[in-house]
């Protein structure tokens, strides 16, 4: 390694004495002076560091310059990479066919890239693996590297010769669009280095028109265009604060992250996993492995990993899974691998790139500032180029409509004339015509001489002029130069603009990964704790020590989705049932769902996971039931299940061993579950409320418990056109939680009367009237039997319940906003 130091030492020991060779070689510097060190710095850093203009450094420009005079062109076919390193290397770039492909393999790299210049077929590689050899792979330019050489027949840029003289070659790309800034870029020079971050095309497109209209724009203003980088391979970027020093002062660090998705492990048990989908800039899924490996094995300061398994494949993209042990919180094990692992890697910015030959730190403003007055020169240059070759057309065409008035004339002089030379004179003398006008008039086919002809060339000539018009008009008016450049990066960005891959993170960036560090221990206890379900549809759970201590006696005031539809005991490692409309019951993790915060007062799930989430739910079908699985089930007579159309069901708890989705139910055409709760002991009543505003009371002990493939038994008697709105099991000698209560709504008036004012009747009856409609009421919208009942709209805003009513049939109070999904409520210390 040291002589491997030394030997790189000597060699640019060599370029600068070169470099100096050639300044003492000019017979007008005497002396050494601070002229002779900047010239003899950009001579050694011009290889190695790329041009603000266009973005590149001399080898990736004579590789896209030899591939265009070469014609491997986006529409010609593919051509062998080593036919175009050695074109580049014979021609351009004398250097080791090694180094050329090397740099011609990033270009086509779409992870190192977001704007790929060549079109590469084959192994080109991955950021763990290198590319196929030369011989077996193949490339063209890419459509948008031909944005950056399209214009350079049409002498925009300074051209200078190659390594021998035989050849010219550009000093610079026309580039019509800021690579620099698109593709970030890399290189080390003497005591130097740059390494740029790429950024999105279209955000800085974006900023550079405003930048156009607007030239004293602030950088402020200039990054809510371009807010922050944009990865090739996306992942999140953190601390926003930083990449705004960064684009103040052209030097900075940013903290990238991969961006992961947590949860459970397909087929498992309580198993999290972490599965990483996008990974930080440069970073591999191979490398992720070693480090994880290399944590887990020697260091043992990784702990919780069960398996890592890299399923990445060019359809579903990067998708690395982290599998945790059981009981493991995945959140903590994450800020490990955060923190142990190339999973979040810094970036050095530093911005350093050639202006005008010499190395300059540039932040974002002014590297948008150098690439703008680039395309003002380079669209400049090409207008001039333009109009000069309109104006020499319209001078032949002038010439030759002038022989066409007088064609006869112009044969006649021509047939006397004893020579070619005699004739040229005599049409410039006889026409006024300049000696290029004539000799093309000479040169001119007698069958260019027609009537039609004629008229096409007269359309030419109002064609050319209004062109040469429009052309001066760009190069006399600024305001006209700048919007044509303006509106020529916007078709760039329609073109070729893609979303942004990134997300951002705002904030401070030490702020920032202090709270991304989850807090609590990496193993999550087995403790005791409650899965609750909202009548909204929002599941979450919440430690059981800390709930329902005195509850009914204090209440902090309504909160949105504090309306409870079900909650069942379980603990924190265990799992639950969900049981849905369809007849559905699926197993769910309870380690997942999302903690509720420890605090007094009324329990809300504001915090909670839409059960959708959790499960794949059908159109129209939702969560209407929860159930305890494993031990908490025991003692159990099973599931109660009430449908629309009046059937019950006791369903005994024998859940599959092995399935995590089966039917509780066997439903008939038409009909779905409105309710399933589940029975502690049997001792409950099981009560229908129909849409007739009839209650149906009976024990639960008349319903025989059955498997799963049972369809139930008749529960309630409905009449035609009649549906069951409410079902569920009711305890009568639960003094802790109050008195349970019923309430009926038909939208316009609420009722709320005791329980007990409703007498038991047996099952497949008919029931007693709990509500008298009034005067336009045809049914009720919603009803609920339990204790501390509560209402709510269908995004979860508390909605109030009239005073209890002891008249069994009496009429509903008036109320401005009836409840559309009714429930009881949580209160904890």
């Amino acid at each position: 390694m040291a002589r491997r130091k030394d030997n790189r030492a000597r060699a640019d020991l060599a370029a600068f004495d070169q470099a100096g060779a050639r300044v003492f070689d000019n017979p007008l510097v005497t002396e050494v002076s601070d002229s002779y060190l900047e010239y003899a710095f950009s001579v050694i850093h011009s290889r190695a560091l790329p041009d603000a203009r266009d973005g590149l450094k001399p080898v990736h420009r004579r590789i896209l310059y030899s591939m265009h005079e070469s014609g491997f062109r986006p529409d010609r076919p593919y051509v062998k990479s080593a036919r175009v390193v050695g074109d580049v290397m014979g021609r351009y770039h004398p250097h080791g066919d090694a180094a050329i492909y090397d740099a011609m393999v990033r270009l086509a790299q779409d992870f190192s890239l977001n704007v790929p210049l060549i079109d590469g077929h084959g192994n080109f590689g991955s950021p763990d693996d290198g590319p196929a050899a030369a011989r077996y792979t193949e490339s063209r330019m890419s459509r948008e590297a031909m944005l950056l050489v399209g214009e350079l027949g049409e002498e925009t840029v300074d051209v200078e010769p190659n390594y021998d003289g035989s050849l010219t070659q550009p000093t610079v790309l026309p580039a019509a669009f800021p690579n620099l800034l698109v593709n970030g870029a890399s290189g080390i020079a003497v005591g130097m280095a740059t390494n740029m971050i790429p950024h999105n095309l279209g955000e800085v497109v974006a900023a550079a028109r405003w930048l156009i209209r607007h030239p004293d724009a602030t950088l402020d203003k200039l990054m809510e265009f371009v807010p922050g980088p944009d990865l090739p391979t996306g992942g999140l970027l953190l601390g926003l604060d930083e990449v705004r020093r960064a684009y103040e002062s052209g030097r900075g660090v940013v903290r990238m992250r991969g961006k992961v998705e947590i949860g459970p492990v397909e087929g498992s048990r309580g198993r999290q996993a972490i599965t990483v989908v996008e990974l930080p800039y440069g970073v591999g899924a191979e490398k992720v492995i070693t480090a994880i490996t290399n944590e887990v094995n020697k260091t043992k300061r990784l702990t919780g990993i069960a398996d890592v398994k890299d399923l990445t494949d060019r359809e579903n993209g990067t998708r690395l899974v982290i599998e945790c042990k059981v009981g493991v919180n995945p959140q903590a094990l994450l800020a490990d691998l955060y923190r142990l692992t190339p999973l979040e890697q810094s970036f050095g910015v530093n911005n350093l790139v050639l202006v005008d030959g010499q190395p300059r730190t540039l932040g974002l403003k002014s590297l948008l500032e150098v690439f703008l007055a680039h395309r003002y020169d380079v669209v400049t240059r090409r207008t001039a180029h333009r109009r000069r070759k309109r104006e020499e057309r319209l001078h032949l065409v002038d010439g030759l409509l002038v022989a066409l008035l007088d064609i006869d004339k112009v044969v006649r002089l021509i047939r006397a004339a004893e020579d070619a030379q005699d004739a040229k004179d005599g049409l410039m003398r006889r026409f006024r015509l300049s000696e290029i006008q004539a000799t093309y008039i000479l040169d001119t086919p007698l069958r260019r001489l027609t009537k039609y002809d004629r008229l096409e060339l007269e359309a030419e000539q109002e064609k050319l002029r209004r062109e040469i018009a429009e052309l001066s008009a760009i190069l006399d008016d600024e305001k006209v130069l700048r919007k044509l450049v303006s509106d020529e990066l916007a078709a760039v960005a329609k073109q070729s603009a893609t979303p942004r891959r990134t997300t951002l993170v705002d904030g401070d960036l030490k702020e920032v990964l202090a709270a991304s560090v989850p807090a609590g221990p990496l193993e999550v206890a087995d403790d005791p704790c409650q899965v609750i379900l909202s009548a909204t549809g929002l599941v979450a759970r919440t430690a059981a020590e800390s709930e329902e201590a005195a509850e009914g006696r204090r209440s902090s005031g309504r909160v949105k989705h504090d309306t409870v539809r079900a909650v069942v005991h379980s603990t924190a490692r265990g799992r639950v049932l969900l049981v849905t409309s369809a007849g559905r019951a699926f197993k769910i993790d309870v380690l997942p769902l999302p903690v509720l915060p420890e605090q007094p007062g009324t329990v809300s799930l504001r915090g909670g996971m839409a059960a959708a989430e959790l499960v794949p739910l059908e159109a129209g079908e939702t969560v209407v039931g929860l159930a305890p699985v494993g031990p908490a089930a025991e003692g159990s007579p099973g599931l109660a299940l009430g449908t629309r159309q009046g059937v019950v069901k006791v369903c005994a708890p024998d859940w599959p061993v092995r399935s995590d989705e089966f039917e509780v139910i066997g439903l008939r055409e038409g009909d779905e579950v409105v309710g399933a709760t589940w029975l502690t002991d049997g001792a409950e009543s099981l009560t229908f409320i129909t849409s007739e505003a009839s209650l149906l009371r009976f024990a639960a002990t008349v319903v025989r418990p059955q498997g799963l493939k049972g369809g139930g038994m008749a529960g309630v008697s409905l009449p035609a056109g009649a549906r069951v709105v409410f079902f569920g099991a009711v305890r009568t000698d639960d003094p802790a939680h109050g008195e349970p209560m019923v309430v009926t709504s038909t939208g316009a008036t609420v009722k709320v009367t005791p329980f007990a004012a409703y007498p038991a009747k047996g099952r497949a009856t008919g029931g007693v009237r709990a509500q008298r409609f009034l005067k336009g009421e045809v049914d009720l919208t919603a009803a609920w039997v339990g204790a501390r009942p509560l209402g709510a709209t269908a995004t979860g805003d508390p909605v109030d319940l009239p005073p209890a009513d002891p008249r069994r049939d009496g009429s509903g109070f008036a109320v401005m906003l009836g409840p559309t999904v009714l429930g009881h409520h949580l209160d904890r210390d």
